[in-house]
């Protein structure tokens, strides 16, 4: 049966597309009879990983965000590829290309959809642990990344203290320190 709030949607055309994301507009017809219009975000799923070392330190990067003009404290983080069956499967692959760690065990936390009035992103938020340096770093052409560890509480302190703005990460941190530490 149809949820009585769903739109129709009437016709599908991407007004904007670049390596990432695609803006869609969407015709649509609204549950009272309106037709009106509707654009989006479509990025699709990533992962985010909240990665221990043994000792129960946090692996964090810190990369260039242009948007915000200034480098950003984070969690590894990054979309699926079109040849990840799952979003487990790019948990390692991002974890080794933007950090060199590779994880000894790896589960999944949390599904968040962090935007869905405006987009359709879908984050997937695992846990790694036993990481250790075992491997290079593998950035894409537009990443600017350094690595360094932290102490989780120092992190989830940045957090409350709003040094740490990530969306992603602050989401991840909160999450494992509320319903998993």
């Amino acid at each position: 049966m149809a949820d009585e709030l769903a739109w129709e949607t009437l016709t599908t055309d991407i007004a904007y597309s670049c390596p990432g994301f695609d803006i869609v507009h969407e015709d649509v017809e609204l549950p009272d009879g309106t037709e009106t219009d509707f654009d989006f975000l479509r990025e699709g799923d990533s992962v985010v990983v909240l990665p221990l070392t043994p000792d129960g330190d946090v692996v964090v990067i810190e990369e260039w965000r242009q948007a915000v003009k200034r480098a950003n404290r984070a969690l590894p983080a990054g979309s699926m590829e079109a040849d990840d069956a799952a979003p487990r499967d790019a948990v390692d692959r991002e974890l080794r290309e933007e950090t060199g760690y590779e994880a000894e065990r790896v589960r999944h936390l949390h599904t968040a959809e962090p935007a869905n009035g405006y987009a359709d992103s879908v984050f997937h938020y695992f846990l790694a642990e036993g990481c250790e340096p075992t491997a290079e770093q593998e950035l894409d052409f537009d990443e600017s990344i350094r690595v360094e560890t932290a102490a989780f509480d120092e992190l989830l302190e940045s957090v409350r203290s709003g040094d740490l703005r990530d969306g992603r990460s602050a989401v991840g941190l909160m999450y494992y320190a509320l319903f998993e530490r």
